[in-house]
């Protein structure tokens, strides 16, 4: 919970907000005579997937309110890869308990944008600030572990 002050009064409160993610899909090749799928299908595939494995796992500290994965996917030309790659934008509405757990989030690849919808104001002493550093340093962690992983395969 997040100190937020009403007046002369400071209160605990959870954090609203809505974070995009961008989902990517890049081309596969079919298997067989078949063709492969087209990469905003594939995009769409993957948001979907993605989308209901973060609602239905549970997150200790967030809870889900609402997503939109309305949006239509985009397709841009990727240097690095010298292909097409098409990018199928979410918008998730989650609630969380800390500033700490909505970190999981933003250090994320598809994150794009944040908006924080409640409290307006927050009170953050030096203790959470070291809090949130501290989680941010573990989540950059892990990232570079996991990519570290995909690497070798």
């Amino acid at each position: 919970m997040v100190k937020v002050k009403l007046g002369d009064e400071v209160m605990q409160s959870k954090i609203k907000f809505r974070v995009r993610m961008d989902f990517k899909g890049e081309f596969k090749p079919g298997k067989f005579l078949f063709g492969g799928k087209p990469v905003e299908q594939v995009a769409q595939s993957v948001r979907e997937e993605q989308v209901t494995l973060l609602r239905n796992i549970p997150i200790q500290g967030i809870s889900f309110e609402d997503y939109d994965i309305s949006a239509e996917p985009y397709v841009v030309y990727d240097d690095a890869l010298g292909e097409k790659v098409a990018y199928a934008p979410a918008f998730l509405t989650i609630n969380a308990d800390s500033i700490e757990d909505m970190i999981r989030f933003v250090m994320r690849e598809e994150f794009r944008k944040i908006e924080v919808l409640e409290p307006t104001q927050m009170i953050i002493t030096n203790k959470d600030l070291e809090k949130i550093l501290f989680k941010m340093g573990e989540e950059l962690r892990s990232q570079l572990l996991l990519f570290a992983r995909k690497l070798k395969k």
